[in-house]
Parts: structure tokens; sequence; C-alpha cells
């Protein structure tokens, strides 16, 4: 233990890109560390069997590592309230759900999916929130027992006060009240022995005694079935601190599907760590005007959790870019410089993958700029002209575009085979060839008709970089589409 007792946690879930919204309550945690002679740990939250890979666990690994965030304990490093990795601790949390049982803290629920879904339906088409109406709260211990011997499947949900609120003193939000009569009775125990994310959750920061949560505003309306959860236990429960939500500039929620948000974007268009991380910093700290350019050690130093802006953190990309150009001239040398800019263009192979796939292609060197440049830039400039080759009509474009964008969000392992065998399913799915499909696409990605291997291209590029070239190539053709009547 440290010498202030301050422990603290990042809990990602490996589910799909690491998010900038991540790296930015990893930042608060870890200067709140530093700030109090504190500890900041990794745990990765993995109780989604059916969204969690070991890539997207990799990534995450790799992101907050790249962003120059080091934890004292973790999945990859070990330590002594392991393991970090929530699905290897399954075994850990099914005591707890049967003493929350013989204590009367909870119940067995056997409604089916199908019941719950036709509650939740009935409950909204009355205009109430959805919530669970304890038709299993008030089973006999004798039937309970019957039906479960008889291998029915059951969960284990938490019960709740029906009535009075749940009292607590957020560290960002001050004094807050939440009425039990809007808390459900939340899932504790999967049919399969799972923990949901709100038992494992306080379990895993009880046994890993870590004294303040920090996580993001989006968890506020959880906490009163977490504190429950303390006192069902007897523990003694962590400050909670609840951060405002990255936002854009229209106020709107920072989103995939509106903006860039994976680390790993922003990494590959050639951001250097610490510009990005000075700039989610500058949400946690009081500084004049002209004192923007911060290390990791001065923004520890001037960090004030005290003070914390309820207001939303806005992303404010041309402020990030007027960062990281500063970061560039004035705080790397030119042999920082130099190193920086090989390291970037060789991140995740992308140089050497580059020139392997163009050395058939070329009979000049001076060609590879233009062969492979797309390789490295940060932004093609495609407007509705670039698609003018292409044989299809600027509708067909838009609908090959816009059909492909969330075909490849559902791809789980980011390869050329798979890849090419999604695009391969799409074309045949909308019935045209796949030369039909691809060849916008070519476009989109490359900026070009003539280029590197499609499939090759777009594993080179990441998931990241193709998300965000295949929706500004969707808003470059719609530019052509005439209003539908």
């Amino acid at each position: 233990m440290t010498k202030s007792g301050v422990r603290v946690r990042i809990a990602p879930s490996p589910t799909g890109e690491p998010h900038v919204g991540t790296a930015y309550i990893a930042l608060f945690n870890y200067l709140f560390a530093k700030k109090h002679g504190g500890e900041f740990i990794l745990r990765i939250e993995d109780t989604d069997a059916t969204r969690s890979t070991p890539e997207f666990e990799q990534k995450v690994l790799d992101a907050l590592k790249w962003c120059g965030l080091q934890w004292k304990e973790g999945p990859d490093i070990g330590g002594p309230y392991g393991p970090y990795r929530q699905s290897d601790r399954k075994d850990i949390y099914t005591p707890y759900g049967q003493e929350l049982l013989e204590k009367g803290h909870a119940f067995r629920c056997f409604c089916t999916p199908e019941r719950l879904t036709e509650m939740r339906e009935a409950q909204r088409a009355a205009g109430k929130p959805p919530k669970y109406d304890g038709l299993c709260l008030t089973l006999k211990a004798e039937e309970v027992t019957t039906r479960v011997a008889a291998g029915e499947a059951s969960v284990i949900r938490m019960k709740i006060p029906a009535e009075g609120s749940c009292d607590f003193t957020d560290g960002v939000y001050g004094d807050v009240s939440i009425p039990w009569d809007s808390v459900d009775m939340q899932v504790l125990i999967k049919a399969d022995g799972m923990p949901t994310y709100h038992m494992a959750n306080v379990i895993d920061d009880h046994l890993m005694k870590i004294t303040h949560v920090a996580r993001g505003e989006e968890w506020l309306a959880s906490v009163p079935k977490h504190i429950l959860l303390y006192r069902y236990f007897g523990w003694e429960q962590p400050v909670f601190m609840h951060l405002s939500l990255m936002r854009n500039a229209d106020k709107s929620k920072l989103s995939k599907r509106k903006n860039p948000t994976s680390i790993s974007y922003y990494s590959a268009l050639g951001y250097i760590p610490e510009a990005l991380m000075n700039f989610l910093g500058l949400f946690f700290v009081q500084i004049a005007e002209g004192e923007e350019l911060l290390t990791m050690d001065e923004l520890s130093e001037k960090f004030d959790p005290e003070n914390l802006s309820k207001a939303g953190a806005i992303f404010d990309i041309q402020k990030l870019d007027w960062l990281n150009g500063r970061w560039i001239r004035e705080k790397l040398s030119e042999e920082e410089f130099r190193t920086r800019v090989l390291d970037w263009a060789m991140e995740n192979e992308r140089l050497q993958a580059g020139l392997r796939l163009s050395q058939s292609r070329i009979s000049k060197l001076g060609e590879l700029p233009d062969l492979a440049g797309f390789l490295l830039k940060s932004d093609l400039g495609l407007d509705g002209a670039a698609f003018a080759k292409i044989k299809s009509t600027p509708d067909e474009i838009l609908e090959i575009l816009n059909t492909v964008q969330p075909e490849l969000e559902s791809i789980v392992e980011w390869n050329v085979e798979n890849i090419e065998a999604k695009l391969r399913a799409v074309a045949d799915n909308m019935g045209k060839k796949l030369k039909v499909v691809v060849a916008p696409l070519f476009v989109a990605v490359s900026g070009s008709s003539r280029s590197l291997p499609l499939f090759d291209s777009m594993a080179i590029l990441g998931r990241s970089v193709v998300r965000q070239r295949l929706k500004l190539a969707s808003q470059a053709v719609a530019s052509l589409v005439g209003p539908k009547n």
C-alpha cells in the first residue's frame, strides 16, 4: 500500500478500438495517483464475452502505453491483487452472489428473455421507464430450490429498497440524491455464472483496495446500485468522481459515427502522444493564457481535482492540431524529430508493408510517393470529382459506400483475409460484381484508381483510418447526388 493509501484504476472493456475517452479517464486517474503519491492500476473488464477479444485487449494495452501512461499493476505485469482480467476471476464472484442470496439481499429470477422483452415493451407503451417488475421477488424458498434442482436457468438479481433515496457526495457533482424507485433490480450473476459489470466492478474494486473511483458521468446513475452492494457486503465504499463526457463542438456526444474517436487514428495520422495527453490534461488544470504547453510532470503539478468543470470537455480538433504543431516545433530536437518521423512511418509495419507491395509495381523509386504515399497521408482531400472515372452512378457509389461501412465494423479481427471475405459477401448481397464494389473503395481509401491492392491497403491503414476515409468519401459523393423527390 502507498504512503497516501490512494489507489485508482482504469478498467476498459476490450470490445472495440480504444477510444480517446478512455485515454481521458485514464489520464485523470494517472494524474490523481501522481498528485497523491498513490498507485494507478489497469484492470480489463471483459465480462461481455460475446464482444471482448484478445485483439482488442492488446490494442487497449498498446494504446495506453503509446499515451505514455504507466500502471503499477495490470494483466500484462501482474501484481498482488490479481488476476487483473475479469474473465480470469470468474470463480471469485460466485461465493459473493451466494452470500447475497443467503443474507436476503438478492433473489433468483427465472424470467425468460422473451418475458422480459414483453414486459419492457409494455412498460414503454405505458410511458414508463423499463425496469424489472419484481415477478420472482416473492417466490417461496421451496419453489426456488425445486426449480434450481430441476436445472431451470436463472439469474441472481439484487433487491432494491422500496422507498426513500440514495444520497451520496460525488467528487465532481457534489451532493446527489437518486430515488430508489428509479433504480432497477440489477442482474448480478448471469445464467452462465459470469457476473455483470456492476457486480464484478464492486467486488474487484474492494478486493483491489481501490480508494477513489473516477469514471465518466454516464455511470452516475449506477452509483446507487454500487453503494447498495457495498452496504450489503459491509464494505467501506470508495470516493466516487464522475467526469463530464467528452463532446463535439456542438455539445453532442463524441462518437465514431461523427468524428474519429480511436486513439489508433490519432497515432496513425502523426499526432504525438505528448501533445494528445497535453490536450486532454488541459481539462483538469487551471492555467493562464500562454501556459498551454505542458509535459506530463507539469500537468501533474497543476492538476486540480477540486475544481473540475461539469460543463463538458469539448474535443476541439483545431486546438489539438495547434498543440501538436507546437510540440513538434518547440519540444523536439532535430534528432528527436527525425526519430519520431521514422518510428511513426514504421508503426504497425506500415512502411515495410507498403514497400513490400510496391516493389513489383514500380520501375523507378520516384514513383513510390504517387503509388504508396496514401499510406502516410493524414487527409486525401477527396471531392466528388475524384470518383468521376468510376462507371457506376453517384447514387450507386453512395449506396456501395454506405453499405460497406457498417459491414466492415462487424469484422472482429482486422486482417486481409477477413476484409476480403467481408467485401465479397457485401458484393454478393448487393447482387454486384466484386470489381464494381471495390472500384469506389480504391478511390476512397487511396485517393486514386491506380493503387496498391485494396484489401492489403485497408489492413495496413487500420480500421479507424479506413472508417474515416470511407465517411469522408461518402460526404464527397453525396455532394454529387441530387435531392430525392
